[in-house]
């Protein structure tokens, strides 16, 4: 079992940026695959951003390549996303994601482990 939990969101102008972070606490020491998606009001979670286990894959989505980062600290057992140049379009609720076995999924099936999610809202 791990527990993830999300901090960082919060209300910005567009153009803003914001630091995501998500705290891992598990019983096993083996680093997990970990994702950041999101969900809007009325729409489904989307995928963002994944990094594998030792951080050597990265995907994201097009419509954040170029303007976020994500990034993870082992020893701190910590994901982050640097979110920078945001939009009123990336308002959303983010969830972190863990897949145990360290890889870097785009789907949400792919993931057991989800946060509660931190808001995340941008004004034009």
């Amino acid at each position: 079992q791990v527990q993830l939990v999300e901090s960082g969101g919060g209300l910005v102008q567009a153009g803003a940026s914001l630091r995501l972070s998500c705290a891992a606490s598990a019983r096993s020491s083996s680093p997990y695959g970990m994702a950041w998606f999101r969900q809007a009001p009325g729409k489904e979670r989307e995928f963002v951003a994944t990094i594998s286990w030792n951080g050597r894959l990265i995907y994201y989505a097009d419509s954040v390549k170029g303007r976020f980062t994500i990034s993870r600290d082992n020893g701190k057992n910590t994901a982050y996303l640097q979110m920078n140049s945001l939009k009123p379009e990336d308002t959303a609720v983010y969830y972190c994601a863990a897949d145990p076995y360290g890889r870097p999924g785009l789907r949400r099936e792919e993931y057991d482990y989800w946060g509660q999610g931190t808001q995340v809202t941008v004004s034009s």
